[in-house]
């Protein structure tokens, strides 16, 4: 039930024993955590969609799902008797304790990047690690979207020392794969041309650390300005009665040139 100050995570906890009960819905009983885990993946992404849209009404919507799925999966827990809520929260927030003695021990002021070598520093502690970061490879989850694993991947390499030490160097890196990825392709061996290719995407993620620009953000721009670009081609050609599929190139490449004007003129 609703009380006058809403909804509580208790009741969203009641809400989920009830459906996972023998009586409740079938299809909530019939999950397994890999199914959970995709559904979150999904929430996750659309949380990013809201921000970006820069809706509080999305971003709040979507925060709801998420929140949703991380009680799923601790009910699916105490089911098993591994963990319960309370030791979720208490376990994240012993760690965030920890993770930050400039707050919670001390009145030590640190610069951003001291926290940043601090926090790692006490993550590797937690692990058993020492002080020593992890290998890039290892702290990395295999479920991470690949331009994000080699962002993190590379980031973290040169961290060790295994870098370029300009943006010259990474360019000269990103014109010898382009000349490897051009062999390959002369060739016409399908698995020599796709390792060339990730190569490429790899010394681009590289010269995105160098410039500061996240590859992420910089490739899901590019696909919003040709999505926008290509609906520009689509609507001038439907105005004619004609379609992409009966243009030629060169006349979807003007179309496209224009769609560039009225974006610089925007």
């Amino acid at each position: 039930m609703k009380d006058q100050t809403g909804y509580s995570v208790h009741r969203i906890v009641e809400i989920i024993d009830r459906l996972r009960a023998p009586d409740g819905c079938p299809w909530d009983r019939r999950q397994e955590r890999a199914d959970v885990g995709r559904y979150m993946l999904e929430e996750v992404y659309e949380v990013v969609d809201a921000i970006d849209q820069a809706s509080p009404d999305g971003l709040k919507e979507e925060l709801g799902d998420v929140l949703f799925q991380i009680l799923f999966l601790v009910k699916m827990a105490e089911e098993k008797g591994e963990f319960t809520i309370a030791d979720v929260v208490n376990g994240i927030s012993e760690k965030m304790i920890f993770r930050h003695p400039h707050v919670f021990e001390s009145a030590r002021t640190l610069k951003v990047g001291e926290v940043r070598a601090n926090w790692e520093r006490l993550k590797n502690r937690e692990r058993g690690k020492g002080e020593d970061e992890p290998s890039p490879i290892d702290a990395v989850p295999r479920s991470m979207p690949p331009l994000m694993a080699a962002h993190k991947i590379t980031d973290r390499a040169a961290r060790k020392g295994f870098d370029w030490k300009e943006t010259a160097g990474v360019l000269e890196k990103i014109e010898e794969e382009l000349s490897e990825l051009r062999e390959a392709i002369a060739e016409g061996k399908q698995d020599h041309i796709e390792g060339e290719i990730g190569d490429m995407f790899l010394s681009l993620v590289n010269l995105c650390r160098f410039v500061q620009t996240n590859p992420e953000d910089a490739l899901r721009s590019s696909l919003e300005r040709f999505t926008a670009r290509f609906s520009f081609i689509e609507e001038s050609l439907k105005k004619k009665g004609r379609s992409p599929q009966n243009a030629t190139m060169e006349e979807m490449d003007l179309l496209w040139n224009a769609a560039k004007e009225t974006e610089r003129d925007g």
